[in-house]
């Protein structure tokens, strides 16, 4: 089984076309973060960092602004680790990084130098693709590598869904290009955690708990109001394969899983956090604190999903079989640095 780490933070690259409103979506983390503490990269093309005043005032001196062109194509991925090893330092208090990519950055190159960094501390947290729904067949006509793009992302952010006149079109477009999910928006206005997680247990305005995830009186005071979730708790292990099956499987309009799973007789001494925004899945573990109960708690977030129907495949998971040497081979693929890893295709 692979050795236990302390927890890392999540790098997550933000890209999309000039003008898609991805300055806006950063701002708009940053100010509803509650009590996480959100590190940035900016990217800015060009000598007059307008992005990184836009962000200033909200991140203070935990930005890291780059003024020397692309970041994908400028920048060198030693360059990039040194920022990330100041933002990832323990002092620093980041529990979250975000790149914000130039507009003509190259997406898969910025992936390829997160996920080349030589910081331990650091993980990669998936990539989100801002497009402008108003301004979409436009961009595709002058971009037509916007299709390679979002073929590529975990999570497509469809913006200003509001100025388009045919909304539906663009969203079911989208939907089609890529794989990963596809989260509606206007003004950038995207709950934190449909893409990153929380600092361990701390309570904060603005996030969402196993609590108050499972209905609202009144919905009108959070983000995600309209939004379909599922709590499921259990106290039977899960088994390994089963759970991978259900992950494989999951249907395109679920764009965020949370929480942690028991695999029982598999990792006894380990609870594996799992973390999961569109396409891109993430499992880590960690030792069970002392004195807690052993449950599995995910919360699984979606639109147009069928919450009954996931409920009842989770339960299917229950019950680990202890004697399948390797059962944990599909777990271990999604767990970054594990010793007996057995590779991605």
């Amino acid at each position: 089984m692979p050795n236990s780490r302390g927890p890392q933070i999540p790098v997550v690259v933000l890209a999309g076309f000039l003008g898609s409103g991805k300055t806006t979506l950063l701002n708009h983390l940053l100010h509803r973060s509650g009590g996480s503490r959100i590190g940035a990269v900016v990217n800015d093309f060009g000598s007059i960092e307008i992005d990184a005043m836009a962000v200033a005032g909200a991140l203070g001196d935990s930005t890291v602004s780059l003024g020397n062109g692309c970041l994908c194509c400028a920048v060198d991925a030693s360059e990039l680790d040194t920022y990330l090893a100041k933002l990832a330092a323990p002092g620093a208090g980041i529990d979250v990084i975000v790149i914000e990519a130039s507009g003509l950055a190259e997406p898969q190159e910025l992936v390829r130098m997160v996920l080349a960094s030589e910081q331990p501390e650091i993980m990669y947290g998936g990539l989100v693709e801002v497009v402008d729904a108003a301004e979409f067949d436009d961009t595709r006509a002058r971009h037509p590598e916007i299709d390679r793009h979002l073929a590529l992302a975990d999570l497509v952010v469809v913006n200003k869904l509001d100025r388009a006149p045919d909304a539906d079109r663009v969203l079911g477009l989208v939907h089609e290009l890529t794989e990963g999910a596809v989260l509606p928006a206007t003004y950038g206005r995207v709950d934190p955690e449909f893409l990153f997680d929380c600092r361990p247990g701390e309570e904060r305005v603005g996030q969402l708990t196993f609590d108050d995830l499972h209905g609202h009186d009144d919905g009108s005071a959070h983000l995600h109001s309209g939004y379909d979730t599922l709590s499921f708790v259990s106290d039977a292990p899960l088994d390994p394969r089963a759970l991978m099956g259900f992950l494989d499987g999951r249907p395109e309009g679920l764009y965020r899983i949370k929480g942690y799973v028991d695999f029982g007789a598999h990792d006894p001494g380990n609870r594996y956090a799992v973390h999961a925004v569109g396409r891109f899945l993430r499992f880590r573990p960690e030792p069970w604190p002392p004195g807690a109960e052993h449950l599995t708690q995910l919360v699984l977030i979606g639109t147009g999903i069928d919450a009954d129907a996931l409920g009842k495949e989770l339960d299917a998971c229950r019950g680990a079989a202890a004697d399948d040497e390797q059962a944990m081979w599909g777990v271990l693929r999604y767990v970054p640095g594990s010793e007996d890893e057995p590779g991605t295709p």
